[in-house]
């Protein structure tokens, strides 16, 4: 009786979510899994479809209605894709990647070497400004997208009180409806999480490993580059997964950064927006918009899903 017990108390809490887990049986699993992607199947389905199909009848319907349209299975796609100003997300996408892909590379630069400094060199003020910086994801974005919209038009300026002198304390960059606009609000608002999570990969990593590399002769920039972030990689892919999708998907931040600018640089949200067109003519090319706008995510999460777990967990538990 003892041995039993003293197993089942000795068991950590994640092998017992594994265990639970483990007992659901799989025709369950496979139910949550149809149910859940019938939503998306509908959606691409209706991608093939024209405008009066999609209206008059569902997309089980795709094979039995008759195609009196003379439609093509093809055509909201030709559309899409085409490099029509109106309709055509060609250039978006182009515009998304030039987005998604500095404010992905950009916060991982700086989230690493912060992230490392945090979590072994040993400066004046280290866990205060730690503190400081985790308490920073508290801050909503949407309390600071105007004063960042304001900052890139004209700066930053400081009068100095009981005088006329006044203080740039930024210069006017001309920013405004640009794509940089974009990627420095992404990277700033990125940071705090990420130096959070790569902290508690980092500060798991053994300490006699970064010994044996300090006796050695290497210094912290050798032990960052050639040690630390080559084991990093877990934590590192996590985030960039993160990163990429809310930098894709993201509509609030490209909306107020680039309204009144080039329509050629605004990403694929936005143009997604206008696919409808008037009164909802062409609503039927939302369907196809969609999943041409979800293709470059897919390929990203599924290229790095086999470090999504372990990065999330990383720090997580100790033991």
């Amino acid at each position: 009786m003892a041995g039993p017990n003293f197993d089942r108390s000795s068991e950590s809490r994640i092998d017992r979510i594994y265990r639970r887990l483990t007992d659901v049986p799989l025709w369950a699993l496979w139910t949550l899994v149809v149910i859940w992607s019938l939503p998306t199947l509908s959606l691409f389905i209706n991608s093939f479809r024209g405008r009066d199909s999609q209206r008059n009848s569902g997309f089980w319907r795709m094979f039995s209605d008759e195609n009196v349209e003379g439609f093509s299975p093809l055509e909201n796609y030709e559309v899409v894709l085409s490099s029509d100003t109106t309709n055509g997300m060609l250039q978006s996408l182009i515009s998304s990647l030039a987005i998604a892909v500095p404010s992905t590379v950009i916060p991982i630069a700086i989230a690493s070497f912060a992230a490392y400094a945090f979590a072994w060199i040993d400066f004046k003020g280290r866990k205060p400004l730690f503190i400081a910086t985790v308490a920073l994801l508290s801050i909503p974005l949407q309390v600071a997208l105007i004063p960042l919209l304001v900052t890139y038009l004209g700066g930053a300026h400081w009068t100095v009180p009981f005088t006329n002198r006044t203080l740039s304390l930024i210069p006017d960059l001309d920013l405004a409806g640009s794509t940089w606009a974009v990627v420095l609000s992404h990277t700033g608002f990125a940071l705090p999480f990420s130096i959070f999570l790569l902290h508690n990969y980092i500060s798991q990593l053994p300490k006699e490993l970064l010994e044996s590399a300090k006796v050695d002769g290497a210094d912290h920039l050798r032990t960052y580059l050639q040690l630390v972030l080559p084991l990093s990689i877990p934590a590192i892919a996590a985030f960039a997964i993160f990163q990429f999708l809310w930098t894709w998907n993201d509509y609030l931040i490209a909306a107020t950064m680039l309204s009144g600018g080039d329509p050629e640089v605004i990403p694929t949200t936005m143009r997604i927006v206008n696919l409808a067109g008037d009164f909802g003519r062409t609503e039927h090319l939302l369907t196809a918009g969609a999943f041409a706008q979800m293709f470059v995510p897919l390929v990203v999460f599924f290229s790095l899903q086999r470090y999504f777990v372990r990065g999330l967990l990383a720090g997580s538990v100790k033991g």
